[in-house]
């Protein structure tokens, strides 16, 4: 791999969330509480990827990037959990959208990854969305620094 391609890949995957999760950690510092027996200030989801968990052959540098978020959300939650914010992560498998079904190339390379996985199909955006609400929501109150991996069990095989 290049290094402008790994520079770039970086870049989006890890500094774009780090930039993204540095300005929401300073505003939700400078609010109050959302309630006063709670003292939650708000929660943060960010977003890695099953191959944060573990590798696949040719993706070293992805797989790094993605682990990376997954444990500057553990660094985080850490962090800011005196303060009221919570961190979590959501860490999709192969997901059912345009950049993964437009072409006929991509869905036979992704073929190998969907049987894998137990279920046997692609996820879809409202299930990780499902996810992404559930970790922000009142019932995880008690969740914090968590990796969610929403992919059809691929990371269990």
């Amino acid at each position: 791999m290049p290094t402008e391609s790994f520079d770039r890949l970086n870049n989006i995957n890890y500094r774009g969330l780090w930039l993204s999760c540095r300005a929401q950690l300073r505003n939700m510092l400078r609010q109050k509480a959302l309630s006063e027996e709670a003292k939650e200030r708000g929660s943060i989801v960010n977003i890695a990827s099953q191959l944060g968990i573990v590798g696949r052959p040719g993706a070293a540098a992805y797989c790094a990037s993605k682990a990376a978020i997954i444990n500057m959300t553990r660094s985080n939650a850490i962090d800011y959990s005196d303060d009221g914010i919570r961190v979590n992560c959501v860490c999709p498998g192969v997901i059912e959208t345009p950049m993964t079904t437009t072409s006929p190339e991509m869905v036979k390379a992704l073929k190998p990854a969907i049987d894998i996985a137990p279920m046997k199909r692609m996820g879809t955006p409202d299930e990780v969305a499902d996810a992404v609400l559930f970790l922000c929501s009142p019932q995880a109150s008690f969740i914090q620094g968590h990796a969610l991996v929403v992919d059809g069990g691929y990371t269990i095989n």
